[in-house]
């Protein structure tokens, strides 16, 4: 699978935009703030359906503009696609397929599978429960329709739950077979849910491994731990928490409350791991990613990164175009401020390798 091209208009600053890639290495280089990491997002935003930077989608709009639309050509197989994503405020996203319009952009998700490593990734580490459940739900539904499916029928009912303890709280009346019909529902979904990210947990946790100890200098173990309500009698949980959901007006048990716990030689790698260790676990997570996709749906995502070069040392970078080198990896798209160092990075690697000047809004191929 590769990105033939891709057109951008009024997308965050690139008023018009259209560009055609090579489908081994393309490297965008130019000043902080000329636009590369935006045309990251525009890909990540075709294949996602939504910007890996921005929580709304109106954020991605050109400033001063009501609309936005990227269009992009991608050759999967024998295949070449095309595939529309726009944006006019105020009303509902449009997402094609080949001209045909989506009912839901869920179903997108997976077509077209995409690895993103970039400088924030390490909030992943760094923060609560939530962003961790996020991260791993991302790479799961990108493999699976009916785990999306049910991760959004969950938290609809969630949602509702949620609202009838606040009705209870507001109105000062109790309902309890009202209530139970939603908690029956979230066992339901959330069990389906659980025994996914449990499977996919124990098929994870060898990638990481792997990769930790290929990018790290030391020998240090690392793990990968799944903790949920769901490994217990979770029926008598919620029973056990309904005074308590009551009383704060929102849900304490359930899936939304899973944990996915980074460990190294026992310990939490957020507390204990030192810089380089959590940087080395954190692109052992992106890569597993890779992987986990590759063999699910025997498709090579498209690689993603985004100043990566500034994050890594040298060691790190040299174990990173080894696999770039092998052929580990199908189309890859880099961002780097300083030419001359990518230029030298990818001289010995024997790949094609596009360069791309980006200045404010504009992109110039230098060696086409």
């Amino acid at each position: 699978m590769h990105l033939e091209s891709i057109g951008l208009n009024n997308f965050k600053n690139y008023e018009s935009l259209k560009i055609d890639f090579s489908k081994e290495i393309n490297c965008l280089v130019g000043k902080n703030g000329s636009g590369k990491t935006n045309l990251l997002d525009a890909i990540y935003y075709l294949c996602i359906t939504k910007s890996a930077f921005n929580p709304q989608d109106v954020q991605c709009a050109l400033h001063g503009q009501d609309y936005f639309s990227l269009r992009g050509k991608i050759s999967l197989g024998e295949r070449t696609h095309t595939l529309v994503c726009g944006l006019q405020l105020g009303k509902k996203k449009l997402i094609k397929l080949d001209e045909k319009p989506y009912k839901k952009a869920s179903e997108h998700i997976g077509k077209f599978p995409v690895v993103l490593i970039a400088p924030n990734d390490t909030d992943v580490i760094r923060n609560g429960s939530e962003d961790r459940r996020r991260f791993f739900d991302g790479i799961i539904s990108q493999t699976s329709q009916s785990y999306l499916n049910d991760l959004i029928q969950y938290n609809h009912v969630l949602k509702q739950r949620n609202s009838l303890l606040k009705q209870f709280a507001d109105r000062d009346f109790f309902d309890a077979a009202l209530l139970q019909q939603y908690t029956d529902q979230l066992i339901e979904i959330g069990q389906r849910i659980y025994q996914v990210r449990k499977g996919f947990t124990q098929a994870f946790r060898p990638l990481v491994q792997k990769h930790y100890a290929l990018l790290s200098e030391e020998s240090e173990q690392v793990d990968l731990q799944y903790e949920s309500d769901f490994g217990q009698d979770i029926a008598a949980m919620f029973k056990q928490n309904q005074k308590k959901d009551l009383i704060l007006k929102r849900t304490n048990v359930g899936i939304h409350k899973d944990e996915f716990l980074f460990e190294m030689e026992g310990e939490l790698i957020k507390k204990f791991g030192s810089q380089g260790q959590q940087k080395s676990y954190l692109i052992a997570l992106k890569l597993a990613h890779f992987d986990y996709i590759f063999t699910e749906t025997e498709i090579k995502p498209m690689l993603l990164l985004d100043d990566i070069f500034d994050k890594l040392d040298d060691f790190r970078i040299t174990k990173l175009m080894e696999m770039v080198a092998s052929d580990a990896f199908g189309q890859i798209f880099v961002t780097d401020a300083r030419p001359e160092r990518s230029q030298k990075i990818f001289e010995a690697i024997g790949h094609e390798v596009r360069f791309f000047e980006v200045e404010g809004g504009e992109i110039e191929a230098t060696n086409p």
